[in-house]
């Protein structure tokens, strides 16, 4: 794509980052036919190419209006994009780039601002989100259906595992709202690597993985976080942990684009480069186990299993088939869902600040993930885990949980 960025821009790192990508794209359209919002609103606007083109004009110097802002927030981040696109343009990075230049530009109603202040200072903290999450479930039963539905049911805090005699060892993020939502994730992620001598390790310091700042054009709260957590892992790594283990996918391709963001800072440039190295999905860690130990008696009543995969976890992590082969491998048979590919609309924050496309998302990715009746629907991210939770009409885990019920 030909460009004549303004030399406001072109000056600068991030300009000349977005310059790049612009020049990769080929205008080939082949990213609307994977993109869920085209697919919905059918407006060219409402794709990756039409996005690309906005943010184009934005770094030209063109008039950036409200409505291009709307068009950009409508993008779920869900990369599928990337996936399909033959050029490979680094779209998630361009809107990126984009979104924080138009936030600066357009002045948001005072109600949006708001929402998005309130949603960047309550969910990276995890013990405020904790009380207030206790609070709503507290007074669940005297709340509407609907609004009841939203309100995550309180879970058993399962016990973690001790390892007496580790051979290995490795660290966790605990992230910002799973311990409060779904704390048997990643106590069952411990129990089934402690039965592979691999003891799992909590670094109390570290916190939100930085995602939701970053996302929400937010860029300094966000590396701030991302430094913080660095910090917190450091001396484990200087100790030999040889991963940093992701149950929530969505942290992972945060995690994993750190080395990337902190380029530019000379005090963090190399360890976040490190990190991000040692970033694992819990399905790359076991892929390469011999898994014959936890999975040669499966005697869980559930049998068929529907696997919804984050579009964090095959567009942003690239990792495909991973998971479906070690569920089949514990004796799961895993049902057809037709569209895997497709979002199914929680995308982080979006399920919040575009509740009507992602409910219309969640629909029909329930249906493709239903329609062969499974026992169980089985995800690999938190918030997917949540959002479909709130309308499955089967019971929605994180797949770590299946292989720990063995």
């Amino acid at each position: 794509m030909q460009t004549s960025i303004s030399e406001k821009y072109l000056n600068t790192p991030e300009g000349q980052e977005a310059n790049s990508i612009l020049r990769n794209c080929v205008h080939c359209g082949f990213c609307t036919a994977t993109c869920p919002t085209y697919q919905l609103l059918g407006d060219e606007l409402d794709s990756p190419r039409g996005r690309i083109y906005l943010i184009k004009q934005v770094l030209e110097g063109q008039q950036v209006t409200r409505k291009t802002q709307q068009h950009l927030d409508r993008c779920l981040t869900c990369r599928s994009c990337e996936t399909t696109c033959p050029s490979g343009v680094h779209y998630s990075r361009l809107l990126d780039i984009g979104k924080n230049i138009v936030e600066q530009k357009v002045k948001r109603p005072i109600t949006e601002t708001s929402l998005r202040w309130i949603l960047r200072h309550l969910l990276p903290y995890s013990k405020l989100f904790t009380f207030l999450l206790r609070t709503g479930q507290g007074f669940s039963p005297l709340l509407p259906s609907a609004l009841k539905k939203k309100i995550p049911p309180r879970r058993q805090i399962t016990p973690w595992p001790v390892v007496t005699d580790p051979t290995r060892t490795m660290l966790i993020l605990d992230g910002c709202v799973q311990p409060a939502t779904s704390p048997n994730t990643n106590a069952a992620t411990a129990r089934v690597l402690s039965r592979l001598c691999i003891s799992l390790v909590r670094a109390t310091r570290a916190g939100c993985c930085g995602a939701v700042s970053y996302h929400l054009s937010a860029h300094n709260e966000g590396l701030t976080a991302m430094r913080k957590n660095i910090d917190a892992w450091w001396p484990y790594i200087e100790d030999g942990a040889e991963a940093i283990v992701m149950t929530a996918s969505g942290c992972g391709a945060m995690v994993k684009e750190y080395g990337e963001l902190l380029a530019d800072d000379p005090a963090y440039a190399e360890k976040a480069k490190r990190v991000s190295a040692l970033c694992k999905d819990i399905s790359e860690i076991l892929i390469e186990e011999d898994l014959s130990k936890l999975t040669a008696n499966n005697q869980s009543q559930i049998k068929h299993v529907a696997f919804h995969s984050p579009c964090t976890l095959q567009h942003a992590l690239k990792i495909t088939g991973t998971v479906e082969n070690i569920l089949q491998q514990a004796g799961y048979s895993l049902t057809h869902v037709t569209d895997s590919h497709l979002c199914c609309g929680s995308a982080g924050t979006y399920s919040i600040l575009q509740s009507k496309l992602s409910q219309q998302l969640l629909t029909n990715k329930l249906s493709a993930l239903q329609n062969d009746e499974p026992d169980c629907i089985a995800t690999a991210n938190i918030g997917c885990q949540l959002h479909l939770e709130s309308k499955a009409n089967v019971p929605v885990k994180h797949w770590i949980e299946l292989l720990d019920e063995l």
